[in-house]
């Protein structure tokens, strides 16, 4: 196996101005695009329709294999039945070999259509994956040995989430894989399309698009082998198939996301191991909230309210349940939250830098207000310090011993929670909505620009984890991109640029709009949307 060398000649004194240079654009990049009462993020004013980007990678002339459709409708077919939603937290159902019907459902179950919608005047796509705006910036490939009934030899290619196919950009030596990687294993590589978000969003999108691929995680939480740590020269003597489709027929640059996409780049670290640790299971304090759904109709039938009705309650031990499936550690008995050992978050690989403050609207048994859950208990003190000095910090009643959650203040929140959301009613009319908060510019500093992306990897884990609860015990959920950054802190009482608030969402009843109707996801209409 040859590896190229990605490292140049570079002085000590070069390197750190250059992670300092890097530092001083991510903070730039940060501040310029909060959202404030009085301005907004730079965006493009309006929407061009006529150059909406097609949501819908394809490479031309490049081969279509289709893959096998699992309906939900059919799961009698998989032995030993499919596992409920909640059983996966406690035990992680057994891996499966690779096959072509176990790589096919893979795919359909994290990165397929999960349904059409239309007006009659109108059609467009879900996805099993969510993505802010429903625009999906994010595009799977694919590295693989050869599979039986999909392909004879190894493989590079591309997803097609309309048609669920691979489209093969490359086919790979025989022997290749034996050589460099473990057995049974295959490769699954995100890029993002900034252009699908920043059509819309601005500026602001480059954070968007850090959510919507770390929702993906939250789907692919599987151990991730070790690979080689710079480039396998062979692959740039493949012979590639296919090219890219046009996706609008204009493209606006902001100049300041791939600016700072550079900036934020993770730099080559010689001898860096990944090391997975051993799986915890999550705390259990009202397992009969959850509807008797198994995971595969929780993950696909999910999806993002639009409004919230303003009326639906959930009972606290529900509201529990719900935050100790956000713990990264799932339940250590006397052992602080911080690692991820519990499912989603295993994914990450590194200690939680995200906590979430809480806004409690409609919970049957505990006070309206504003509450803390500290996801990482070694920032405990430091955050204590920080916020509001009135702040209570009282652990509420019939709270689980190991979940850390806390009561600052008493009080109706609800049009303080839609003010600091853009003026979004959704904010407030749901059971209960949150802001995530990060402990940023230490970790920027700890580790690198480099986390930056990081940061927001972790809060789209933690909004898909809330996505699926709500599903799971019969309610709703959507994130909320848009917030008033340092209004948010103000009422916390946080200064300066320790911990800030990266992204917001809201769990409660949806309002149904009777007009859209629903139709399969295959076969879908002719239609790029």
């Amino acid at each position: 196996m040859s590896l190229s060398s990605s490292s140049s000649s570079i002085s000590e004194e070069e390197l750190k101005q250059q992670q300092k240079s890097h530092h001083l654009q991510t903070l730039q990049y940060h501040q310029q695009t909060k959202h404030h009462f009085t301005k907004y993020a730079k965006g493009p004013g309006r929407l061009d329709w006529a150059n909406q980007p097609n949501p819908f990678r394809r490479y031309i002339d490049a081969p279509l294999i289709s893959l096998q459709h699992f309906p939900i409708e059919e799961d009698e077919q998989f032995s030993g039945g499919v596992p409920l939603y909640s059983s996966v937290f406690l035990s992680l159902p057994p891996p499966k070999t690779i096959s072509f019907s176990s790589f096919s459902q893979f795919f359909y179950d994290s990165l397929a259509l999960s349904a059409w919608k239309t007006t009659g005047f109108s059609t467009w796509s879900l996805r099993v994956n969510p993505s802010s705006g429903n625009l999906h910036p994010t595009e799977a490939y694919i590295i693989a040995p050869a599979i039986g009934g999909l392909s004879n030899s190894g493989f590079v290619a591309h997803y097609a989430p309309k048609e669920h196919g691979l489209e093969i950009r490359a086919e790979i030596p025989a022997g290749f894989f034996d050589r460099c990687f473990p057995d049974d294993c295959f490769f699954v590589g995100f890029s993002s399309i900034f252009w699908r978000e920043a059509w819309k969003y601005g500026e602001r999108a480059f954070r968007y698009w850090f959510d919507d691929l770390e929702k993906l995680f939250g789907f692919e939480s599987f151990p991730k082998l070790p690979i080689p740590s710079r480039p396998v020269k062979e692959f740039s003597k493949l012979d590639w198939k296919g090219e890219p489709n046009v996706l609008s027929k204009e493209h606006v640059v902001w100049d300041v996301i791939y600016k700072t996409s550079e900036a934020v780049k993770k730099p080559l670290l010689v001898g860096e191991r990944l090391i997975i640790d051993p799986f915890q299971c999550s705390g259990v304090c009202s397992d009969s909230s959850y509807k008797e759904l198994t995971v595969r109709e929780v993950v696909r039938k999910r999806r993002s309210a639009v409004d919230m009705d303003g009326t639906t309650v959930i009972h606290r031990d529900t509201f529990y349940q719900i935050l100790l499936h956000c713990l990264p550690s799932g339940s250590r008995s006397g052992e602080k939250q911080g690692k991820p050992f519990a499912l989603p978050f295993r994914a990450l690989s590194r200690d939680s830098e995200v906590h979430a403050a809480l806004f409690v609207h409609r919970v049957s048994g505990l006070p309206k207000g504003l509450y803390f859950l500290v996801r990482n208990e070694n920032h405990f003190d430091d955050l204590r310090k920080a916020m509001r000095p009135e702040f209570t910090w009282r652990k509420p009643e019939g709270c689980p011993v190991d979940l850390p959650l806390y009561e600052l203040a008493p009080g109706d929140c609800k049009e303080l929670s839609k003010r600091l959301s853009c003026h979004q009613d959704i904010a407030g009319d749901g059971c209960f909505s949150l802001g995530m908060i990060s402990h940023f510019e230490p970790t920027l500093q700890a580790k690198g620009a480099w986390m930056y992306p990081r940061l927001f990897w972790e809060t789209g884990v933690l909004g898909q984890v809330l996505y699926l609860e709500a599903h799971a015990v019969g309610i709703s959920a959507t994130g909320i991109g848009c917030f008033f950054d340092d209004p948010v802190h103000e009422v916390l009482g946080l200064k300066g640029s320790d911990y800030q608030s990266l992204y917001h969402f809201t769990v409660g009843g949806p309002v149904i709009d009777k007009r859209i109707m629903s139709l399969p996801a295959y076969p879908g209409p002719e239609i790029d949307a």
